[in-house]
């Protein structure tokens, strides 16, 4: 049996790694519509407003708890105190919610970089290509295999071999790609009043949703709360500063989220003059616009073809830090070799996967509260056990193990500088302001007020 630790050869390659947990999906596909949806300016204000604050404290916390116990989350929280460890069996169950449904989305992404790949791009253009392929049964569910395939090569290869060093080669290239593309975006005609829309506060537009919409965007994207920060936490080497870690991965997963606001935003007002109805489109916003922009444009198909070879790798990154989450806490638990762990996860993320395809064709019928398969699973993860994690956190650093716990952890590397900010936001602001917004959200989500 295996009994030594698999661990980042480098302080940047954790970093690399983290923030390729960060950078993904819900960068590149939920952030900009959720930004669309709920005022532009203001929604980003809101949101860099949290990062800073809750990302912040809540990634210092979980990393360190990683680190100094170097066990996944499912064991973690029981090590530094047994009766705790209830906290760490539901953390867990935040990723095995997502993976399945986040694979769904990552093989529409395949698809679409597939048909930029082959010279397509102008049919995706189509008003109803999206549509007509996820309704389809039996073809996202191929390219849901594509997907769930390739994160499982890359997780079976472990974290040296594979995720630290497919890292290290994707985070500079991802960032220029992303910047490249922006820019591009930002120079076509109607792109300005976008760019205003998007970088401009109106505070008019402010409500709860959007706090609620920030906050669960927080969670999703930093991959706060489910788990993954914990077992990249216990990956860290102890010379690393976690403090300044989390800061560069805070500005890497900010930084992208910004450029892809900038890429899809002002191609809504570019496409459509800023049509409100396009505005709310929602999850489809990335598939449904960008083809018809990059249809307009000169070289568009292979504009198209570096956009979604983008999205695909940020996708990917993020895809594998969750399966190698799962699978970190089933070795934890059973102690049984990598590989048949991964495939033991690899078929149960199928099982799990097809409902939520399945939910957009032949099961588009099923409902679970208002909601389709996928959409339910999403509100389930990101606005209620997400948050009952985090405030769960908070409550087991502030009061029970103390945040010295913490903060001596972190200063293992150096000096914390925002030690004082960290324990008064872990204590007392952090988990007052969670559990409003999480009895707020699954209030709103369940139909009983609506905000």
């Amino acid at each position: 049996m295996e009994t030594k630790r698999n661990s980042f050869t480098s302080k940047i390659g954790f970093v690399f790694a983290a923030a390729g947990s960060a950078v993904g999906l819900g960068n590149l596909w939920r952030f900009p519509y959720l930004a669309a949806k709920y005022g532009g300016g203001i929604f980003l204000l809101t949101y860099i407003i949290l990062a800073v604050t809750f990302g912040f404290t809540l990634m210092v916390a979980e990393i360190a708890i990683g680190r100094k116990t170097g066990k996944s989350a499912i064991e973690a929280y029981g090590q530094l105190n047994n009766k705790w460890g209830f906290i760490g069996k539901m953390t867990a169950i935040v990723p095995m919610i997502i993976l399945p449904y986040y694979c769904v989305i990552g093989g529409w992404v395949t698809k679409y970089f597939s048909v930029y790949l082959l010279g397509n791009g102008s049919v995706a253009a189509g008003d109803t290509y999206f549509g007509d392929f996820i309704s389809k049964p039996v073809e996202p569910i191929i390219w849901l295999l594509v997907y769930i395939a390739a994160t499982a090569i890359i997780v079976m290869l472990g974290v040296e071999k594979g995720i630290e060093k497919f890292s290290k080669i994707l985070m500079p290239v991802l960032v220029v790609l992303s910047v490249g593309i922006a820019i591009y975006t930002i120079t076509l005609d109607g792109a300005t009043e976008g760019v205003k829309y998007y970088f401009m506060p109106d505070f008019s537009k402010f409500s709860v949703m959007t706090v609620l919409g920030a906050l669960g965007q927080l969670f999703y994207s930093m991959s706060i709360a489910m788990g993954i920060m914990i077992t990249y936490g216990s990956y860290m080497p102890k010379e690393a500063n976690i403090e300044k870690s989390v800061h560069q991965i805070e500005l890497f997963d900010t930084g992208i989220a910004m450029v892809a606001g900038l890429m899809i935003v002002p191609s809504v007002f570019v496409f459509t003059g800023g049509d409100e109805a396009k505005l709310q489109a929602g999850a489809g916003l990335m598939f449904e616009m960008l083809p018809k922009i990059f249809d307009s444009m000169p070289f568009g198909s292979i504009i198209g073809f570096v956009f979604f070879l983008l999205v695909f790798f940020a996708a990917l990154t993020s895809s594998i830090s969750l399966m190698e989450t799962v699978v970190s806490i089933l070795r934890d638990k059973f102690n049984i070799p990598r590989i048949r762990t991964c495939l033991v996860v690899l078929v149960g993320c199928i099982i799990l996967a097809l409902p939520s395809s399945l939910g957009y064709g032949h099961w588009d019928g099923v409902k679970i509260l208002g909601l389709s398969i996928l959409d339910f699973f999403d509100f389930l993860s990101n606005s209620v056990i997400m948050p009952i994690v985090a405030f769960l956190t908070c409550i087991f650093v502030g009061f029970i193990v103390k945040p010295s716990v913490i903060t001596n952890e972190v200063k293992l590397a150096g000096k914390f500088k925002q030690e004082k900010f960290f324990t008064v936001m872990i204590k007392y602001i952090a988990p007052f302001c969670i559990l409003a917004i999480l009895i707020s959200s699954v209030l709103n989500g369940l139909g009983i007020i609506k905000i």
